[in-house]
């Protein structure tokens, strides 16, 4: 039987390990080796969700062959809306139990009881934690709080690790466009660039970016990466029946499109799988000249580090459109500026 010295020893090591281990991959190893020492288990193994494919796949794994991890990967949708009413699942017959699949895969690799407690970062599920065991056992109150508390360790280490690698890649992404601006004058090749970079940096669907044109009171298209023609070709976007508020200088979240009642064109949004969308204001000087919006193709939250980088984004096209018509209007000025000294020239 597990003892509460047990207990306290594991936690040590893992908190010992969040300072001296090389990478997170090698601490969740850690947590997932030590669930299945510490409470006598045959094995453990940390998923993550994947939610453009609606499943989870396995992030470290400890005691599991590679033939059982082969089998057909975990439904997420499913497992995610019962785990959020109690926190963790206890299969006592792992082999039976109809809430599981893949029943004779569990029998060929000998596991008996399954215990399955959430793994959450800021609130949000975000992947499993699962101890398999040799024998049929129920798992006792005690057994299941030092489960959660383990996914808990785990949910923090993916929370740094993906923490710091946003940090890179909005470092890699601002030198990048930094770099477009000041190499470039053609604005609709600099917005481009922009729509593109920041598609791929954020895992988006697609980006497109749009500017008020005053006098038709429509969001014109003048940069877009990764969505279809016929998504692009849909129509006008009409001030009064867009998302006003990111035209009021607000960022507008949806965080599942198929709640929103506001969009122009929803039947349309779906035929391209389209979930959820960021809609940024850009904004030169005090005047909202257009918006960016980033589209993905699963229900996601956004962290507010993301919604501030990509205010920062934005900020960034507004920059560069402001460059391009300064150098437009000083080219103006100087052809205006010749033209006056060559006519003034007649008179000598």
């Amino acid at each position: 039987m597990t003892t509460e010295n047990d207990y306290f020893q594991t936690f040590c090591n893992i908190s010992l390990a969040f300072g001296t281990v090389a990478t997170v991959d090698e601490l969740l190893q850690l947590i997932v080796q030590s669930a299945t020492e510490t409470m006598n288990g045959k094995a453990a193994c940390l998923f993550l969700a994947d939610q453009k494919q609606n499943v989870f796949v396995p992030k470290a794994k400890f005691g599991l062959s590679d033939k059982y991890m082969h089998a057909n990967p975990i439904t997420a949708k499913k497992l995610v809306s019962a785990l959020q009413e109690t926190g963790f699942f206890m299969f006592e017959d792992a082999t039976t139990d109809p809430r599981l699949e893949n029943h004779e895969a569990k029998k060929e690799e000998g596991i008996a009881s399954i215990l399955t407690v959430e793994v959450k970062v800021g609130g949000h599920l975000i992947g499993i934690l699962s101890l398999y065991t040799a024998d049929q056992r129920k798992f006792t109150e005690q057994e299941v709080v030092f489960m959660k508390a383990l996914a808990s360790n785990g949910g923090i280490a993916i929370k740094k690790a993906r923490l710091l690698e946003r940090i890179e890649k909005n470092s890699v992404l601002f030198l990048e466009l930094a770099s477009a601006i000041n190499s470039s004058l053609d604005i609709k090749e600099v917005l481009r660039s922009m729509s593109e970079k920041s598609c791929n940096a954020f895992g988006m669907k697609g980006v497109v970016i749009r500017l008020l044109n005053e006098d038709t009171n429509a969001l014109e298209m003048v940069a877009s990466h990764g969505l279809s023609e016929a998504f692009l070709s849909k129509g006008f976007v009409l001030v009064e029946k867009s998302v006003t508020e990111a035209l009021q200088g607000k960022i507008v979240v949806i965080e599942d499109v198929s709640k929103e009642k506001r969009l122009q064109y929803p039947k349309e949004t779906k035929e391209e799988g389209i979930n959820s969308m960021v809609c940024v204001p850009i904004r030169s000087r005090e005047k909202i000249i257009g918006v960016m919006r980033l589209y993905s193709s699963c229900i996601r939250k956004y962290p507010q580090d993301f919604i501030t980088i990509m205010e920062a984004i934005a900020h960034t096209g507004a920059l560069a459109i402001q460059n391009a018509s300064m150098y437009l209007a000083l080219k103006e000025d100087k052809k205006s500026l010749e033209e006056d000294i060559w006519s003034h020239r007649l008179y000598f």
